[in-house]
């Protein structure tokens, strides 16, 4: 699967603007992990475009969300993909690099494209770290976007700070796609 399909599946998935731009933004953010990580940039941004596949279906019944994503997807995903899915929902340990990249990426792009919204002229272009690390600290900004679950980045060895640079950076990549 490449990039293309795994949206024109989301697409069928998932009707809501918003959150299809929350899914190319986590796998934008995905991508960019990849690259620092010297892992497949693809395969991974294509994981976090799907992460959420299933949001509109189960988004009253939580505890099933990410299981029944893996169910629509099947055999397209590898083990080690279902898992990273699982994960993000806390249905499956946080394991590889993989695992912690998804659940970290989920709530920065929630965080980044908040930061976002509140800037004047609303684009991400010049959105600095320091900016959102400001955002960061202030619980009170996005506060739906897990800080705890953004700090797991750390566990695989990335620096809250690099994390932060390295998310905008990748969103800025798409961010015609995105609309900021």
């Amino acid at each position: 699967m490449n990039r293309d399909e795994a949206i024109k599946i989301l697409k069928e998935h998932v009707k809501t603007d918003n959150l299809v731009n929350h899914c190319l933004a986590v796998g934008a953010i995905m991508k960019g992990l990849a690259k620092e990580f010297g892992e497949d940039e693809e395969r991974w941004e294509i994981i976090g475009i799907l992460h959420d596949l299933d949001y509109e279906y189960t988004k009253d019944n939580p505890e099933i969300h990410a299981k029944k994503t893996v169910e629509i997807l099947g055999d397209k995903l590898s083990e080690e993909e279902k898992n990273a899915i699982l994960a993000h929902n806390e249905h499956a340990p946080l394991k590889t690099k993989l695992d912690f990249s998804l659940y970290a990426a989920d709530p920065m792009s929630g965080l980044i494209t908040a930061a976002v919204y509140v800037r004047p002229d609303k684009k991400i272009e010049g959105l600095k770290s320091k900016s959102l690390k400001k955002k960061f600290k202030d619980k009170s900004f996005a506060a739906g976007a897990n800080r705890e679950n953004m700090k797991k980045i750390e566990d695989i060895g990335i620096e809250l700070s690099r994390f932060f640079e390295i998310s905008i950076e990748s969103m800025k990549e798409i961010a015609d796609e995105l609309g900021l």
